[in-house]
């Protein structure tokens, strides 16, 4: 059974920076592809960034330049490095792999 643990969130102030964490259990973090997403208050959840198994990495246009998708195989463990923080990025942020997802990691940002 694939288990998802996401954590690193907390409260930052706006251009700072925070690392989340996406530890996986139950199955091989290589080869496979693995994504963040967030949702914000009163909203859908939206993609963040993703990184294939090869280590190619997708983001999407908001958060190209600031966010940085990396995995370590050995830890089973993806991050998600996350600089310049607006108040727009808040929400709660979740990783995903195949359809199964973690419980997500609150991100605070106060302007």
């Amino acid at each position: 059974q694939v288990q998802l643990v996401e954590s690193g969130g907390g409260l930052v102030q706006a251009g700072g920076s925070l690392r989340l964490s996406c530890v996986v259990s139950g199955i091989p973090l290589s080869p496979y592809t693995m994504d963040w997403y967030r949702q914000a208050p009163g909203k859908q959840r939206e993609a963040v960034a993703s990184i294939r198994g090869g280590g190619r990495t997708i983001y999407a246009d908001s958060m190209k330049g600031r966010f940085t998708i990396s995995r370590d195989n050995g830890k089973n463990t993806v991050y998600l490095q996350m600089n310049s923080l607006k108040p727009e990025d808040m929400g709660v942020y979740y990783c995903k792999m195949f359809e199964v997802w973690g419980q997500g990691t609150q991100v605070t940002v106060s302007s």
